[in-house]
């Protein structure tokens, strides 16, 4: 069965303390219900808002850049039959609420040569 990977986005008032246990128990009953059905492959992790970009040339730049309104948050791993119920599962996923976004991408089922 084909994978999908859902790259999360955005999450306006996620982080309010108000609001983040309510918004964390809606992604644990969503991971729960695809752990269940057996569709969610692999739950990925948050990601912290630092990193790196390594360019063309190899030098080093800080990243992702503060002024990007699109920062990936998490990621998540799952198998769909075909791209339309893949994006059936990303409706389900709690970030809608918080305003975000849901990037769904096939995974290519590139093998590698033997060595």
């Amino acid at each position: 069965m084909p994978k999908y990977m859902f790259v999360y986005r955005g999450c306006e008032g996620c982080h309010e303390p108000e609001e983040m246990q309510k918004f964390m128990q809606l992604w644990m009953d969503w991971i729960q219900v695809g752990e269940e059905a057996g569709w969610l492959i692999d739950k990925g992790d948050g990601l912290e808002p630092d990193g790196a970009l390594v360019n063309p040339d190899l030098s080093i730049t800080d990243g992702p850049f503060a002024e990007s309104k699109e920062l990936v948050g998490g990621y998540s791993m799952v198998e769909a039959s075909d791209m339309a119920a893949a994006i059936e599962l990303a409706k389900g996923s709690p970030i809608a609420v918080s305003g975000g976004t849901v990037e769904v991408r096939k995974l290519a089922n590139v093998e590698m040569p033997e060595q």
